[in-house]
């Protein structure tokens, strides 16, 4: 590009000048919108929300599944100088109405989908529909049936009379400014409170130019979409950052399980993806960890380090073959990688990445190349961020992180003072995780400040380091660390096909299943703690019964499971 852009507008103008006819967004297996197709089809949905009336700074909602249309959208919205509302689509249909009507929404982009979540809603919340799957707009009395027709009710005509007036008084702003305001994002984060983190043109851009400089790419990469667009991590470096350099983006069109997922490798045989840990993990215990454990002679020969680098390394390439064969970078976070499938990636030579940030540091602020990552470290600070650790422990150094840079949010919609407790005056962002820096600036994360435990003996307790050593036991896929009554617990989500097969309901009866279940969790127990230290040990597992639920990131929501 000629110039660095400074605003999502200019980010699109340069793009498709830049980058012409190649492919920008695609369905799997489908067509693609080229570079120059996606700027075209941004001007006409802006302009069909100007005639609605949508003006610089109004909000507008979009609720979808990961399409091209969903990126169109984005663009279109943010370059008009309104500010877009991504909504995750599993979230429950009472709190999209709640979002819709907290940040008085103008408009909403809905898919075909997720019509059903907002065709109760009333009016007065949101004057205008737009079908998100083809960018038609709607008439919201009769959704069902009259998909695509032009609306032409008063409500309509007020509107686009508010937005001529407002123009022609030059109350809005006529150009889009970096430090407008260009996203509200509402989280659906671990401890149940949503708040409206506002990000701004700079907060998107300043983050997508900071991650590329970091991580190579080009033109010429395929990245295969596989987490929600409504979430930061997907739009800023999933999509604003591969745009920004020209790359190509595909969207698979059902949820990425496995049977979808696989084929979708080997048809677009990306070479960047990025991913929360819970899908490698389970790539690792499903498909590599049976292979690597599964018999006496091979759990042998892993506990010989060098023949164990070895297998890994070959089974490696293995994994390397499912991911389509071409993968350069495998960009992992949003939660913590579990340490066993971490010591796998590298001793593979697995070409993955860890990165660490939140929603309200859009959202990445650490991170580094595969070349130059560091066992169990998130990488250094991106350029031009600071991160700091205030009040350390004196012994380890551990202290809650604290990061100031041009990706820092603008504050919480409509909550002053949730932003005062997490902004100061200049400019520092209280993340509420507990880190250390190595004397190279590499950044570790220990865990959330609000789940740390203050042991008897006095030593911190950090439930997220002990869930890394329950989750590595092969009958376990979950499990979630707590205090109680001065001791710690694990309430643990088993692996229940394989408790099948261990104990198969054809020859025992069901007590006989409790009960071997019982002596299973037991021993898990001892296993367990003879792992860790002393002030780490479990008193007592507790046995899940259904998976926990979680954040988009696939973070437990801990709140619902600890009293």
């Amino acid at each position: 590009m000629a110039t660095t852009p400074t605003t999502l507008k200019e980010l699109l103008e340069q793009s498709a000048q830049a980058f012409g006819d190649r492919p920008a967004l695609g369905m799997v297996g489908g067509a693609s919108l080229s570079y120059r197709m996606l700027q075209d089809r941004a001007e006409a949905l802006r302009t069909l929300l100007r005639d609605r009336g949508i003006v610089h700074g109004d909000r507008v909602v979009l609720l979808g599944e990961n399409m091209p249309t969903w990126g169109v959208s984005f663009f279109a919205v943010t370059s008009l100088g309104a500010v877009a509302v991504p909504v995750l689509t599993d979230f429950p249909t009472p709190d999209i109405h709640h979002i819709l009507r907290h940040a008085e929404c103008s408009a909403a982009i809905v898919s075909r989908r997720m019509l059903p979540k907002v065709e109760d809603l009333e009016d007065s919340s949101c004057p205008t529909l737009i079908l998100m799957d083809d960018l038609s707009l709607m008439d919201r009395t009769s959704t069902r049936d009259t998909v695509g027709r032009i609306l032409n009710h008063g409500r309509g005509e007020l509107q686009r009379m508010r937005g001529a007036a407002l123009r022609a008084s030059r109350r809005v702003p006529s150009s889009v400014q970096e430090s407008d305001l260009a996203s509200i994002i509402y989280t659906s984060g671990t401890t149940g409170h949503s708040k409206g983190v506002m990000l701004t043109h700079r907060n998107f851009i300043e983050d997508a130019l900071a991650t590329v400089s970091i991580v190579s790419v080009t033109p010429s990469d395929r990245l295969l979409s596989i987490l929600p667009l409504a979430h930061t991590y997907e739009c800023t470096i999933g999509l604003v950052s591969p745009l920004l350099v020209g790359a190509s983006v595909f969207y698979l069109d059902r949820p990425p399980t496995a049977a979808v997922l696989i084929p979708a490798l080997s048809t677009v045989r990306p070479t960047v993806l990025l991913s929360v840990p819970l899908v490698i993990e389970k790539i690792y215990k499903n498909r590599i960890q049976p292979r690597l454990h599964g018999s006496a002679l091979m759990r042998g020969l892993n506990r010989i380090s060098p023949v164990r680098r070895r297998l890994h390394r070959a089974a490696g390439k293995k994994l390397l073959e499912v991911f389509g064969g071409e993968l350069r970078i495998l960009a992992i976070g949003g939660a913590a990688l579990a340490p066993d499938v971490e010591l796998f990636l590298r001793e593979a030579r697995f070409p993955y990445a860890i990165g660490y940030g939140l929603t309200e540091t859009s959202p990445m602020v650490a991170g580094t190349s595969p070349e130059r990552t560091r066992f169990r470290s998130t990488g250094p600070a991106l350029p031009g961020t600071e991160i700091e650790i205030r009040n350390p422990e004196p012994e380890t150094g551990e202290g809650e992180i604290f990061i100031r840079g041009p990706m820092v949010m603008k504050g919480y919609y409509k909550d002053p003072e949730k932003t005062a407790a997490v902004l100061d005056a200049e400019g520092w962002f209280r993340t509420g995780d507990l880190g250390v820096l190595d004397a190279d600036g590499y950044l570790y994360i220990k865990g959330r400040l609000k789940n740390m435990i203050l042991g008897p003996s006095g030593k911190n307790i950090y439930p997220e380091e002990i869930e890394g050593v329950i989750n590595e036991q092969d009958t376990v896929l979950e499990s979630l660390v707590y205090e109680e009554q001065d001791r710690l617990v694990a309430r643990i989500y088993l692996d229940y096909e394989k408790l099948d097969r261990l104990f198969p309901a054809n020859t025992l009866s069901e007590p006989e299943v409790r009960n071997s279940v019982r002596e299973l969790l037991e021993s898990l127990r001892s296993t367990i703690n003879s792992r860790l230290p002393p002030h780490n040990r479990i008193h007592r597992i507790v046995e899940q019964p259904e998976p926990f639920e979680k954040t988009p990131t696939q973070k437990i929501k801990r709140h619902l499971y600890i009293s």
